[in-house]
């Protein structure tokens, strides 16, 4: 007995609700004016939508136009398009749904929210993503330019907006995270069209070193990849244990660096030898003294 008027019961307050809802819907539809009104916010909405979409697209095309204009970075162009398109679009959003009635400050809120705590779970790549966007747009090195960064030697392969992929001369590839690239400092060794190529030379204490001057800046002035401007010096830098050293500074193109380096190097040793002059080398002498 106490089931079945339970079951009674509930099927009086099923009946009920239903009735009601059918007693409102019946008013809601008797009353034009606030269907009328309703249809104006959903056209309202979809108009404020529509156009403002238009607009979001039409003013991310002229800023990816304005900066195709000063040469900018394809990769910055597109990113920063991308970007103000999205953002005019949130905007747009947040206004249709205000015009229908939503809370927008209580959806901003929970967008706001929502940010911070995806910023938080994803903050490594968002820092490699900042870095990028600033390498982008500050342009360190570029495409092809031999660098050196967080302690590894390559040439530019790829600049991405998460990492920057290097190729190393025995034909490595590396792949640096952005964060890292702008931490540590950038050494760019094509940077600048021409370099001055260091060598260091030692003649003997014995030999004529006025002599060896001029042999080595005959070899210097001859050589076809040297510039004569800046002119090649060289000058004397230390009194070592067993030979006078000597910093020799010719200046050549950036792209002939290790060309004029090597070649320099063996023709200062065979020039210098021919020359009469002594190149020293480290060498141990054992004397034995017998006993008895």
């Amino acid at each position: 007995m106490a089931a079945q008027e339970t079951v009674k019961e509930t099927t009086q307050e099923s009946l009920g609700i239903l009735e009601t809802i059918q007693t409102k819907t019946m008013e809601f539809i008797n009353n034009p004016e606030a269907l009328l009104a309703i249809a104006l916010k959903l056209i309202t909405a979809f108009l404020i939508y529509w156009i403002g979409k238009k607009i979001a697209r039409v003013i991310s095309n002229m800023v990816a136009k304005g900066l195709g204009k000063t040469n900018s970075d394809p990769i910055l162009i597109n990113f920063l398009k991308n970007f103000v398109y999205y953002i005019l679009l949130a905007a747009v959003v947040v206004a249709a749904l205000g015009q229908l009635g939503v809370k927008t400050t209580s959806l901003l809120g929970m967008l706001a929210a929502a940010g911070l705590a995806i910023g938080l779970a994803l903050k490594d790549s968002l820092s490699n993503f900042a870095s990028g966007v600033m390498i982008v747009m500050f342009r360190p090195f570029k495409i092809g330019d031999l660098v050196e960064i967080a302690g590894h030697t390559g040439d530019v392969e790829e600049i991405k907006i998460f990492s920057t992929i290097l190729k190393t001369k025995d034909n490595r590839q590396i792949i640096i995270p952005n964060s890292q690239v702008t931490a540590d400092p950038i050494i760019n060794h094509t940077a600048k069209p021409i370099r001055r190529v260091d060598i260091a030379m030692g003649v003997g204490y014995d030999d004529d070193l006025k002599k060896a001057r001029n042999i080595m800046m005959k070899v210097m002035e001859d050589h076809p990849l040297v510039l004569p401007e800046p002119a090649p010096s060289m000058l004397m830098t230390e009194l070592a244990d067993s030979s006078v050293n000597f910093s020799v500074r010719p200046w050549t193109k950036t792209s002939d660096y290790w060309t004029v380096y090597g070649e320099l190097l063996e023709q200062f040793k065979g020039e210098l030898e021919a020359g009469g002059c002594n190149i020293p080398y480290p060498q141990t002498d054992v004397y034995l003294h017998k006993v008895g």
